[in-house]
């Protein structure tokens, strides 16, 4: 996966600790840096797919990653069961 996008993130002249919160005070700073940053897409596209538990990326927290991933297993499991309807009923 292509990542020469860091080094434009809004987060890379910021000490790295602020990304790694341990309270939701901490996480809230974090987002904070990432809300003006223009790669929020490919950073939390780059922790979705590299399953990196820990940490702020792409301005979501760990719980909102796990959240979108499970969002996702459950559309591709859907996905699939609709396709296995239309097949089952062709």
């Amino acid at each position: 996966m292509e990542t020469t996008w860091m080094t434009r993130g809004s987060c890379a002249n910021s000490n790295p600790e602020v990304f790694f919160p341990h309270d939701g005070i901490g996480v809230e700073i974090a987002k904070q840096v990432c809300a003006g940053c223009t790669v929020t897409a490919p950073c939390l596209e780059y922790a979705l797919t590299n399953r990196v538990e820990h940490g702020v990326w792409g301005g979501c927290s760990e719980r909102q990653r796990r959240r979108i991933l499970k969002e996702r297993r459950a559309a591709i499991h859907a996905g699939r069961q609709k396709d296995d309807l239309v097949a089952v009923a062709a």
